[in-house]
């Protein structure tokens, strides 16, 4: 595991798609796990710059995304399929048919994550999966549980989770119970993952995920035990390791 400091939350977003177009320019038509949330977005904006720019093409590339809310139609500017379009897809040459989001709209959950477990193992699996951090260490929507969940499924999500995502909501009940997300196996048989973490409120569990024991109650210290982690932090997420 490599762990870089950077200054603040805008170096950390340089830094992080910096990883990500050498990714793309050494495999055109590499798969990219992508994440949601305020975490990546600096990454993507920078990824958008560099594609204006002439530097990156996105014309192979495939993607996948973590998760999404269960309950959401796509046209929901709450949905991570909105999300994605906002922030990402709209502004660079990646074609349509190659980008995946589990559907949140379909209502037969073990149907639904049946279908995108089966899509992610016709994409040959994940060669970057970017990670943002929750405040209670879950990856994806994968919630502090009694045992890591192997492979895609639908989960209820945590009174914490859900008021953390209540800043993006008009009302608290608006906010989804449930979401569709990469279990921890399927995130761990990503060949590469880039976990991405800002600010003084993540520091504790950082430092609780990299250096604590491996235990489902933090769902992101299972990154431990994989082969090939790179971790982006400024300085305010490092601060608990400062202080040990």
């Amino acid at each position: 595991m490599r762990i870089y400091r950077t200054a603040d939350y805008q170096e950390m977003s340089r830094s992080a798609a910096r990883i990500l177009a050498a990714q793309i320019q050494l495999k055109p038509d590499c798969v990219l796990g992508l994440a949601t949330g305020s975490t990546p977005i600096g990454t993507y904006e920078e990824l958008v710059r560099q594609y204006q720019a002439g530097w990156l093409d996105f014309s192979e590339v495939k993607s996948a995304n973590l998760d999404e809310y269960r309950g959401l139609t796509r046209d929901n500017d709450q949905s991570y399929y909105y999300f994605m379009r906002q922030n990402l897809f709209r502004h660079i040459n990646i074609k349509p048919e190659n980008t995946h989001i589990p559907d949140g709209s379909q209502s037969d959950a073990s149907a639904e994550c049946t279908r995108y477990e089966h899509v992610l193992t016709q994409l040959g699996g994940v060669d970057l999966q970017i990670l943002g951090l929750g405040h209670n260490g879950h990856i994806g929507f994968n919630e502090p549980a009694d045992a890591f969940a192997q492979t895609t499924h639908c989960v209820d999500l945590t009174r914490s989770t859900i008021e953390a995502n209540q800043r993006f909501f008009a009302r608290e009940e608006d906010v989804p119970r449930q979401a569709y997300t990469m279990g921890i196996g399927t995130i761990m048989r990503a060949r590469k993952i880039l976990l991405l973490v800002s600010g003084s409120a993540k520091a504790d569990i950082l430092y609780a995920s990299l250096r604590g024991p491996v235990t489902p109650q933090v769902p992101a210290s299972i990154l431990q035990f994989h082969p090939d982690v790179t971790v982006i932090t400024d300085e305010a997420a490092l601060s608990s390791f400062l202080r040990q």
